[in-house]
């Protein structure tokens, strides 16, 4: 199989650089590595410190957008593709491990793997942790396995064959909150999507170049209202988002963590519900806060 890896970013060149190496450990090395970055600022001296197979395309800013364009430039070149953040370290028989699941499974059009630690739910965690939780980490003895009905796009793989006319949702601006689930719950139409922990990685969370707190919260009701209509999320999931980010931004707004801006994403969804009400919501609006 042609395995390629996509890699979109904005605004961390050092931490993208140090995740890029990291690929090199691999034990099955990528066909190639596609990074979609919107200004030469986002890839800094990339490209003439990596030995991989590497290849930097421009795109406008906004994380569907710039997948899209990765996914525009490997047409026709790959039959895997796998969607790391440019802040996933993945284990280091992660493209092994795929292309065998993906070979035995010619129905499986989808998979995400088990996290060895997620610093998006913290105040994120350092690319030398990350690294070492990987260096440390062993293949699992037994298999686990579940079906999903959409797929975490830090670490999202696709079947390139089941994925022709499907593409991330441009309406969904800058950081595209839920564009993941919008693309593989589309994409699980045409077979199965699973999680499986022989995939494994660490997704360290940083916290720079994601979008502000105001502008999440907005997106936080807009974007699952828009993809209700849409029906590209699953109704239990929707609202599940919606209900728990609000109700968790409202309660911890008076004592908030340090590395969340809870006040400014209570805001957001103030304005959501606001624009709701007023039949004027939509995902694109958060441009304009």
């Amino acid at each position: 199989m042609r395995v390629f890896v996509i890699v979109a970013t904005v605004g961390r060149a050092d931490l993208l650089q140090r995740t890029v190496n990291q690929l090199a450990k691999q034990t099955r090395q990528p066909d190639g590595i596609v990074i979609s970055a919107s200004t030469s600022a986002d890839v800094g001296e990339l490209e003439q410190n990596s030995e991989l197979p590497l290849e930097i395309i421009f795109a406008e800013k906004g994380l569907p957008r710039q997948r899209n364009a990765g996914l525009r430039h490997i047409a026709g070149r790959a039959d895997i593709v796998v969607f790391f953040d440019d802040d996933f370290v993945p284990a280091h028989n992660y493209l092994e491990a795929l292309e065998e699941v993906f070979t035995l499974r010619p129905n499986l059009v989808g998979a995400t793997g088990k996290l060895l630690a997620d610093g998006i739910k913290s105040s994120g965690i350092s690319f030398d942790q990350g690294a070492a939780m990987v260096d440390a980490h062993q293949p699992a003895d037994i298999i686990q396995e579940r079906s999903l009905p959409a797929l975490y796009g830090c670490n999202l793989c696709v079947r390139m064959s089941a994925a022709e006319n499907i593409w991330f949702d441009e309406t969904l601006p800058l950081y595209g909150w839920q564009e993941d689930v919008d693309f593989s719950f589309q994409l699980g139409r045409n077979g199965i999507l699973i999680y499986t922990n022989l995939l494994t990685g660490v997704h360290l969370g940083m916290k720079g170049g994601r979008t502000s707190g105001k502008r999440l919260g907005y997106s936080q009701i807009a974007n699952p209202v828009y993809l209700l209509h849409k029906k590209t999320i699953p109704p239990k999931l929707a609202w599940r988002l919606m209900s728990r980010n609000f109700i968790a931004n409202l309660a911890r707004s008076f004592y908030p963590e340090p590395h969340v801006d809870r006040f400014g994403r209570l805001q957001g969804n103030a304005v959501a519900f606001y624009d709701l009400c007023a039949g004027r919501l939509h995902p694109q609006r958060i441009l304009q806060l």
